[in-house]
């Protein structure tokens, strides 16, 4: 390489992480966006030596599990930071994403729809990696899902079945969907950068709503260290977990290899998937179900379009604010909801909560506009 494009690469290094200049008032929680690029890596490398030793066949599968678990050299500890990674990344998702609502990072549009599309690209391949085991959870699940597929009009009945590759779920479709989990993390890594290339072009949001190009510090040493001791605290966390709870987080029934001929009492997702699932389960029409799940995320493309704040950040907004905590407790008794069983009181509140998911929305929009009219 010359030395010329040495230096090219050097000073685009130093422009885009060392002098980046960023807002002085960013907090903590402005650290989880370095953290999900970190457990993306833990993701991605844990996986590609786990796909050396697993086979994606129904007979073998659920065996090749435990084979990693018992015969493989730290096999073990690969599969529980895997399993417990996909966890912890979608808990600074959702943290991150929450964070941006409230600071009106959706203002940043391309930045937003490029975080919403990994948001849905991460959430397509957990649940592939989640059906992988071919425990009894894991083939009911799979069973599930792809059966939602069936209340499209006219081609859903055949789109089952080419998901299927057969008239049921089978070796096929467990072949199609370790080829699917195996490629889409490089997928997300491309969306990832196109997500930080399109962050460098406007800069971060901040704390207090304002154009953060009026002060401004650089990124490195004073960010770059925030970011090591959250990396520091967030991994004690994450391997106190692995090595002392590894299997918290993981479904009991999962531990049974599968069998068609039995069907769970309760089928259930995992955690991060509930929410969806108590709107899906919510709605007595399956079409409207469907649509309710998907919307219930791919609403989040919108939000730029239908929130029209005058001020950026929505802690200036008295009514907004109250909202916003509602909105985030009622995701919280949507979550808890979707681990119940389909009984009452809890289908009645999980109708209730799926309303009222959306209508919070609706209210922030609308309130949007009418608090921006009244200052």
């Amino acid at each position: 390489m010359s030395v010329r494009k040495k230096d090219q690469l050097l000073s685009l290094f130093n422009g885009s992480l060392i002098d980046l200049p960023s807002p002085s008032s960013l907090s903590y929680f402005w650290n989880f966006g370095s953290l999900l690029g970190v457990f993306l890596g833990i993701q991605i490398v844990t996986g590609l030596f786990l796909a050396m030793q697993f086979s994606g066949d129904v007979n073998l599968s659920f065996d090749s599990i435990i084979h990693i678990m018992r015969d493989v050299n730290s096999g073990w500890l690969l599969r529980v930071m895997h399993a417990n990674g996909a966890s912890f990344f979608f808990l600074f998702m959702f943290i991150h994403i929450g964070r941006g609502l409230y600071y009106g990072s959706y203002r940043f549009i391309k930045t937003w729809l490029s975080g919403v599309t990994i948001l849905l690209l991460s959430m397509a391949t957990a649940f592939l990696g989640y059906v992988l085991p071919w425990g009894q959870m894991s083939f009911w699940a799979a069973t599930v899902i792809t059966n939602l597929l069936s209340a499209i009009p006219y081609v859903g009945v055949l789109l089952v079945e080419w998901v299927w590759g057969g008239f049921s779920v089978g070796n096929p479709t467990l072949t199609r969907f370790f080829s699917f989990h195996f490629i889409l993390p490089f997928i997300i890594l491309f969306m990832v950068i196109l997500h930080l290339v399109f962050l460098h072009e406007t800069g971060s949001s901040n704390p207090l709503g304002v154009n953060s190009n009026l002060d401004k510090i650089m990124f490195h040493p004073y960010f770059s260290l925030k970011d090591v001791y959250g990396f520091m605290i967030l991994f004690m966390l994450y391997f106190s977990v692995c090595y002392m709870s590894p299997y918290i987080f993981m479904d009991v029934e999962n531990f049974m290899t599968s069998n068609p001929m039995i069907t769970p009492t309760h089928i259930q997702p995992e955690w991060y998937f509930l929410f969806a699932y108590t709107i899906l389960r919510s709605i007595s029409s399956k079409i409207g179900g469907v649509i309710a799940l998907f919307m219930s995320v791919l609403m989040y493309y919108f939000l730029p379009f239908f929130f029209s704040f005058r001020f950026r950040s929505i802690q200036f907004y008295n009514f907004i604010q109250y909202m916003y905590w509602y909105f985030l407790a009622n995701w919280l008794l949507l979550t808890w909801i979707g681990a119940c069983e389909v009984d009452y009181p809890y289908m009645q509140l999980g109708m209730f909560f799926s309303f009222m998911y959306f209508y919070i929305i609706l209210m922030m929009g609308i309130g949007s506009i009418m608090e921006d009219n009244l200052m």
